[in-house]
């Protein structure tokens, strides 16, 4: 058997994602939204965060969320939203992050980290690792709906709110699926009386490209700057 070079092989790896999405963007427009969107729950392995979530779970025991809490849950940028509590203070957030995930780690673990806390409020931010993993943008959004429903179910009183697919620096080129699965969570937001919060355009320069002083080096994750833009995105929707 041949054995591609790692350029090819990546080169044929983005070749068959954007064939994939094609094909699967076809499929769901043809379907008129009348069928639920393909999902990578059955496939998508989240065992990798298993230690964290025992971590949280191991706290709750002794440390327990207040009732009636807003529970921030998704990937890495919720995470280090270490001044989160300041950035709302008189409101109950707590932080339930696990960074590096995806849309599909959030549904695997809303049993055990978000809908045990009976929270009045849920909000998302995840799916740009997702991207970033060669998903097309229609499974991520699958796995966007698969949340949210999930949450709809166990929690039908709660609020939830949806942070968009943000831009940065270090993954720029995958911008167009970004756009993507902004425009069609924010289609099923409006859809489904759920929060659609669009931070994509405050993070822009007048050059349409993200402004550089609000990432920290990496040019992925924000700084003090960032997270105020989000602040003020945010505080609007909170409850």
């Amino acid at each position: 058997m041949t054995i591609l070079p790692a350029f090819f092989a990546d080169r044929h790896s983005r070749f068959m994602g954007g064939f994939l999405a094609l094909l699967l963007a076809l499929m769901f427009a043809a379907s008129g939204c009348r069928t639920a969107p393909p999902n990578s729950l059955g496939t998508h392995d989240s065992t990798n965060w298993e230690n964290a979530i025992a971590a949280y779970e191991a706290s709750d025991r002794t440390n327990a969320p207040p009732k009636n809490a807003i529970v921030f849950v998704g990937s890495s940028s919720i995470v280090r939203w270490k001044s989160l509590a300041g950035d709302f203070p008189g409101l109950p957030v707590v932080n339930r992050g696990f960074g590096g995930s995806q849309l599909a780690d959030s549904v695997n673990f809303a049993g055990r980290i978000v809908i045990p806390y009976a929270p009045r409020q849920v909000v998302v931010y995840a799916g740009g690792n997702d991207l970033n993993a060669h998903k097309p943008a229609e499974v991520v959004y699958g796995d966007f709906v698969a949340l949210m429903e999930k949450l709809r179910a166990h929690l039908p009183h709660a609020r939830l709110a949806f942070i968009s697919s943000a831009p940065n620096l270090k993954r720029w080129e995958q911008v167009e699926q970004v756009k993507r699965l902004n425009t069609l969570a924010a289609a099923y937001c409006r859809r489904h009386g759920i929060i659609f919060i669009n931070v994509f355009p405050l993070m822009l320069a007048s050059d349409g490209h993200p402004r550089p002083d609000i990432f920290v080096e990496d040019g992925l994750h924000m700084n003090a700057n960032g997270y105020a833009i989000w602040r003020e995105a945010v505080a609007p929707h909170l409850k």
